[in-house]
């Protein structure tokens, strides 16, 4: 199990950041509090921006000196010019998404490369649940019944990877990882990523370009 660069980040961020070239122009989507574009700027030294649809985590952004906006992710992405982004990141926020082609068509209008994260729900523990129980899973990366949950899509590294295809972006890196509940904790899945991972990160861009499983770290 390793720990994440920062131990106030979660590990699925610090993988995100090791992925982030320095002096970057950065968009965060759905940016939450804030932690990983603080992150970036501190190490990183990128030019960074957010938004999020919660006006607590824009006020605590705003207190931390972000530069960042609350809104709708797919209305507020339309008012960026082409490639105004090095990388926008939209991290566990795919599965809340309701038109994710047309957002994934956006982002990579405005940045040159999309790093996307999402929680598995084809780890096994949802798999066991769902064969055992004949009920909706419920894990720590889908903590929600299925009444309240604000996730309205359930998405699989398999069915990303297929997805990609069909829309026509390439995948130029990706990672499948696995974190408990201790989240700033968490180790890269190299065996059976598909059973075994809770997460998977992908970084994508317009091009198609060679998929390749990224095993290490910070690299």
């Amino acid at each position: 199990m390793l720990k994440s660069e920062n131990n106030h980040l979660r590990f699925d961020l610090s993988v995100i950041a090791s992925w982030i070239v320095k002096n970057s122009r950065v968009l965060d989507l759905g940016c939450g509090e804030g932690e990983l574009l603080t992150y970036l700027q501190t190490h990183k030294q990128v030019i960074g921006s957010g938004i999020d649809n919660k006006e607590a985590n824009v006020l605590k952004c705003i207190e931390k000196g972000l530069s960042v906006i609350q809104g709708d992710i797919n209305s507020e992405v339309e008012d960026y010019p082409d490639f105004a982004f090095d990388y926008v990141i939209l991290s566990q926020t795919l599965q809340q998404v309701y038109a994710p082609s047309e957002l994934i068509r956006s982002l990579l209008q405005i940045g040159k490369k999309v790093i996307v994260s999402f929680p598995n729900f084809s780890h096994w523990r949802a798999r066991l649940q769902l064969l055992f129980t004949g009920y909706a899973p419920v894990t720590a990366q889908l903590p929600y019944e299925w009444y309240n949950t604000p996730n309205i899509r359930v998405i699989t590294l398999k069915d990303f990877r297929k997805y990609a295809k069909k829309i026509g972006f390439g995948i130029i890196k990706q990672a499948a990882i696995a974190t408990e509940r201790e989240e700033s904790q968490g180790k890269i899945v190299r065996f059976f990523p598909d059973l075994l991972a809770s997460y998977g990160i992908f970084l994508i861009g317009n091009q198609n370009t060679k998929v390749g499983l990224d095993h290490r770290f910070g690299h």
